[in-house]
């Protein structure tokens, strides 16, 4: 027997290798769904035996996708959301009148790949900057009676944060149940972690996707982006706003940095609860639900809304469809307000194919950018959207790290979603749609203040940028499916 092996090892030992490469090859065609990815990781399998496999296994499969499923697979991880809410079709095309009817496919649309109602009542109103967010926030938290649910990706040990900690603090005395989901990522930017500081104070920590690897290699991992607070089940806050000092520019931090939250009441803020909760179960196990999270809700206000959760646990892209479908829908007017863009070739020929219609398309981005990498491979596209008509603003610092979309002056899209592949693809993120024309026009007249004071870059700027330059950013753009 011994000598069987001897003699035929090499053999058996190809055949194996082969076994392991075919495998490899066939998952790549059979589930990525990106033809270039699928080329280059066959051809890096086929190519490099054993270590092309070996590293498609490490980084090429979506193990996120499976283990979220099979965490969820038969449990209930949240209530439905407030169904009694839901706005009938008649009545969406009631309220958007006869100069918002194109946007009836949109509704449809995105209720098909959310399986989420659109919710009537709701009352979305914009905290501009930390100096209006954080200080409504803590006082909400002050004024909790029962329950406080609060997810974010970044919370900072700074001073901010440790008020933040001692408001949950002072609510867990007075018997408020609470729950704090804090990316294990996010946790890290400063040392030490305000996890420490929670737990001692007995408010219930947990950390979304732990992960073994030390300092911020984990970037590489997808993290949660998602900021949602709810008190008491009735009253949310959500948007681009993390947890830390820098957004708080009255008080002059070091690192300043220019953002918008949003206070919601309503129906919709069940929906936030939603992903919360799933979000909660998927980390802890534990379920919410009741009254004590999900309280009955009323209406407060004339908007129509609609929470739009989305990641790499979900297949059908939902928030890529919703864009280019926002996008073909605009018959007017589309402006953009992101800090990092890096759209894929579907939603660059969305913008070109609507500013070639004669829709307005102004793209809003910061000047100088937090990170490096993205600012060069961004600079490197922007010709793709300016040679069709697309105009591009860049606003000077403090960077702006706005997250919002308007179309004709209705439609609203805001949350924690950016414009690159990290948000499109790798990370967990939540927006809310809504519907409202005097939302849509208080924040078209916030962007257009800071439009005041933004350059507008021409495809002349791009293209006279000195050779070293263009081939520097080309060089960060070939990164872009991972920034």
């Amino acid at each position: 027997m011994v000598q069987f092996l001897r003699d035929f090892w090499p053999h058996i030992t190809s055949v194996v290798l082969f076994l392991i490469e075919i495998w490899a090859a066939g998952h790549a065609v059979l589930y990525k769904r990106d033809s270039r990815a699928t080329i280059g990781w066959v051809g890096l399998i086929l190519l490099t035996p054993l270590v092309g496999a070996l590293l498609y296994w490490m980084f090429g499969i979506n193990r996120i996708q499976r283990k979220a499923k099979l965490m969820r697979a038969g449990e209930t991880t949240a209530e439905p959301s407030a169904t009694a809410h839901a706005a009938s079709l008649a009545f969406i095309e009631q309220l958007l009148g006869y100069e918002g009817r194109h946007f009836l496919r949109l509704v449809e649309l995105v209720e098909n790949g959310t399986q989420r109602p659109l919710l009537t009542g709701n009352r979305i109103e914009p905290l501009i900057g930390g100096d209006e967010a954080y200080p409504a926030m803590l006082a909400a938290i002050d004024a909790a009676k029962c329950s406080i649910t609060l997810a974010s990706y970044i919370f900072d040990n700074d001073k901010l944060g440790k008020l933040f900690a001692h408001a949950l603090a002072e609510a867990k005395k007075r018997g408020v149940e609470i729950r704090v989901l804090i990316d294990d990522v996010g946790s890290r930017y400063t040392f030490p972690s305000i996890i420490h500081t929670l737990r001692k104070s007995d408010v219930r920590t947990a950390t979304f996707m732990p992960s073994m690897v030390p300092g911020y290699l984990a970037y590489v991992n997808l993290r949660s982006h998602r900021k949602i607070m709810v008190v008491d089940g009735r009253l949310g806050f959500t948007g681009g706003m993390n947890i830390r000092e820098g957004c708080w520019l009255s008080k002059q931090p070091k690192e300043q940095t220019h953002d918008v939250h949003f206070r919601v009441t309503g129906p919709v803020v069940s929906q936030l609860q939603d992903v919360f909760s799933e979000d909660w179960t998927f980390s802890t196990r534990e379920v919410l639900s009741g009254d004590l999270w999900y309280p009955p809700q009323e209406e407060v206000g004339p908007m129509l809304a609609r929470g739009i959760a989305y990641g790499p646990d979900e297949s059908k892209g939902i928030i890529g469809l919703t864009l280019i479908g926002a996008l073909s829908v605009a018959q007017r007017k589309v402006t953009i307000v992101t800090p990092y863009f890096l759209p894929d070739d579907s939603i660059v020929a969305a913008l070109n194919v609507a500013a070639m219609r004669g829709v307005e398309v102004d793209i809003i981005l910061p000047k100088k950018g937090n990170l490096f990498t993205v600012q060069c491979a961004s600079q490197a596209m922007l010709w793709q959207v300016l040679e069709h008509g697309c105009r591009v603003w860049q606003t000077p610092p403090p960077f702006d790290h706005t997250k919002l979309m308007l179309v004709d002056g209705l439609w609203t899209l805001m949350g924690s979603g950016n414009w690159d592949p990290r948000s499109l693809r790798l990370n967990f993120e939540f927006n809310v749609e809504v519907y409202d024309r005097g939302l849509a026009a208080r924040l078209q007249n916030q962007v257009d203040r800071l439009r005041t004071t933004a350059r507008q870059v021409s495809l002349a700027d791009v293209d006279g940028r000195k050779l070293p330059i263009r081939l520097r950013d080309g060089v960060a753009r070939l990164m872009s499916p991972y920034l």
